[in-house]
Protein backbone atom coordinates (compact mmCIF):
# COMPACT_ATOMS: atom_id res chain seq x y z
CA UNK A 1 0.00 0.00 0.00
CA UNK A 2 1.19 3.63 -1.04
CA UNK A 3 4.01 1.97 -3.16
CA UNK A 4 4.61 4.15 -6.18
CA UNK A 5 7.22 3.16 -8.64
CA UNK A 6 10.37 6.09 -8.83
CA UNK A 7 12.53 5.91 -12.12
CA UNK A 8 16.21 4.46 -10.81
CA UNK A 9 18.75 6.63 -10.50
CA UNK A 10 22.44 6.73 -11.52
CA UNK A 11 24.88 7.61 -9.82
CA UNK A 12 28.92 8.41 -10.35
CA UNK A 13 32.39 8.58 -7.80
CA UNK A 14 33.16 12.52 -7.14
CA UNK A 15 35.52 13.54 -9.71
CA UNK A 16 33.72 11.19 -12.67
CA UNK A 17 32.49 12.77 -15.85
CA UNK A 18 28.91 12.48 -15.32
CA UNK A 19 29.84 14.08 -11.61
CA UNK A 20 30.19 17.57 -12.91
CA UNK A 21 26.51 17.67 -15.00
CA UNK A 22 25.06 16.27 -12.47
CA UNK A 23 25.49 19.42 -9.93
CA UNK A 24 23.11 21.39 -11.03
CA UNK A 25 20.15 19.95 -10.42
CA UNK A 26 19.19 17.52 -7.87
CA UNK A 27 17.61 13.91 -8.70
CA UNK A 28 14.42 12.83 -8.89
CA UNK A 29 11.79 13.03 -5.72
CA UNK A 30 15.02 15.46 -4.20
CA UNK A 31 13.26 17.33 -1.86
CA UNK A 32 11.99 20.90 -3.71
CA UNK A 33 12.83 23.42 -1.56
CA UNK A 34 16.60 22.13 -0.51
CA UNK A 35 19.56 23.34 -3.12
CA UNK A 36 20.91 20.57 -5.11
CA UNK A 37 23.47 18.21 -3.34
CA UNK A 38 26.80 20.08 -4.14
CA UNK A 39 25.44 23.40 -4.23
CA UNK A 40 26.57 26.15 -2.06
CA UNK A 41 24.73 26.31 1.24
CA UNK A 42 22.76 22.60 0.40
CA UNK A 43 23.38 21.32 3.74
CA UNK A 44 21.48 24.15 5.58
CA UNK A 45 18.66 23.56 3.20
CA UNK A 46 18.81 19.97 4.29
CA UNK A 47 19.16 20.12 7.66
CA UNK A 48 16.04 22.47 7.80
CA UNK A 49 13.70 20.61 5.42
CA UNK A 50 15.30 17.34 7.62
CA UNK A 51 13.70 19.06 10.96
CA UNK A 52 10.58 20.20 9.02
CA UNK A 53 10.04 16.42 8.82
CA UNK A 54 10.56 15.57 12.67
CA UNK A 55 8.48 16.28 15.64
CA UNK A 56 9.42 19.72 16.88
CA UNK A 57 11.47 18.74 19.80
CA UNK A 58 13.93 17.25 17.55
CA UNK A 59 14.88 21.04 17.39
CA UNK A 60 16.19 21.40 20.61
CA UNK A 61 18.94 18.47 19.99
CA UNK A 62 22.37 20.04 19.58
CA UNK A 63 23.62 16.92 18.19
CA UNK A 64 21.16 16.78 15.22
CA UNK A 65 21.89 20.21 14.04
CA UNK A 66 25.37 19.56 14.26
CA UNK A 67 25.43 16.60 12.54
CA UNK A 68 22.95 16.29 9.44
CA UNK A 69 23.59 12.36 9.13
CA UNK A 70 22.60 11.67 12.01
CA UNK A 71 19.41 13.97 11.42
CA UNK A 72 18.78 12.03 8.02
CA UNK A 73 19.52 8.94 9.73
CA UNK A 74 16.60 9.49 12.60
CA UNK A 75 14.18 11.09 10.10
CA UNK A 76 14.26 8.27 7.75
CA UNK A 77 13.32 5.72 10.98
CA UNK A 78 10.83 8.15 12.00
CA UNK A 79 9.14 8.57 8.32
CA UNK A 80 9.55 5.13 8.04
CA UNK A 81 7.34 4.88 11.41
CA UNK A 82 4.74 7.07 10.69
CA UNK A 83 4.47 5.36 7.21
CA UNK A 84 3.99 1.81 9.24
CA UNK A 85 1.62 3.68 11.05
CA UNK A 86 -0.58 5.03 8.24
CA UNK A 87 -0.42 1.72 6.59
CA UNK A 88 -1.88 0.14 10.00
CA UNK A 89 -4.89 2.69 10.23
CA UNK A 90 -6.02 2.40 6.70
CA UNK A 91 -6.30 -1.45 7.46
CA UNK A 92 -7.73 -0.93 10.67
CA UNK A 93 -10.43 2.14 9.50
CA UNK A 94 -13.30 0.07 8.20
CA UNK A 95 -13.41 -2.47 11.41
CA UNK A 96 -12.62 0.36 14.26
CA UNK A 97 -14.64 3.12 12.63
CA UNK A 98 -17.60 2.42 10.98
CA UNK A 99 -19.35 1.83 13.85
CA UNK A 100 -18.06 5.19 15.41
CA UNK A 101 -18.40 7.91 12.58
CA UNK A 102 -21.20 9.14 10.83
CA UNK A 103 -22.41 8.08 7.38
CA UNK A 104 -20.08 8.65 4.43
CA UNK A 105 -17.29 9.61 6.37
CA UNK A 106 -15.68 6.30 6.10
CA UNK A 107 -14.59 7.07 2.69
CA UNK A 108 -13.46 10.21 3.41
CA UNK A 109 -11.67 9.06 6.34
CA UNK A 110 -9.96 6.31 3.79
CA UNK A 111 -9.18 9.13 1.42
CA UNK A 112 -7.38 10.86 3.87
CA UNK A 113 -5.01 7.63 4.83
CA UNK A 114 -4.02 7.38 1.60
CA UNK A 115 -3.14 10.82 0.66
CA UNK A 116 -0.94 10.99 3.73
CA UNK A 117 0.35 7.91 3.11
CA UNK A 118 1.30 8.53 -0.57
CA UNK A 119 2.61 11.85 0.91
CA UNK A 120 4.76 10.34 3.21
CA UNK A 121 6.15 7.67 0.88
CA UNK A 122 7.42 10.45 -1.45
CA UNK A 123 9.22 11.79 2.14
CA UNK A 124 10.80 8.78 2.49
CA UNK A 125 12.28 8.52 -1.32
CA UNK A 126 13.16 12.02 -0.38
CA UNK A 127 15.04 11.33 2.84
CA UNK A 128 16.56 8.43 1.19
CA UNK A 129 17.96 10.37 -1.62
CA UNK A 130 19.51 13.56 1.39
CA UNK A 131 21.36 10.69 3.09
CA UNK A 132 22.66 9.15 0.13
CA UNK A 133 23.96 12.80 -0.75
CA UNK A 134 25.45 13.19 2.80
CA UNK A 135 27.32 10.03 1.88
CA UNK A 136 29.24 11.47 -0.40
CA UNK A 137 26.92 9.73 -3.41
CA UNK A 138 26.28 11.84 -6.52
CA UNK A 139 23.66 11.56 -8.64
CA UNK A 140 24.17 11.81 -12.68
CA UNK A 141 20.85 12.48 -14.83
CA UNK A 142 19.56 10.12 -17.54
CA UNK A 143 19.87 10.18 -20.64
Amino acid sequence: MFDQSSPPVRSALPGSPGAAAAAGTGPPGWPPRVRPPGATGWQGDVAGWLLDQCPPEYRGHPVLRRHPVALAWITQMHVRAELAAMRQAYRHARVEMSDVLPDGSLDALLVCLEREGMRLRGVERSVGLVREALDGQVFVPRL
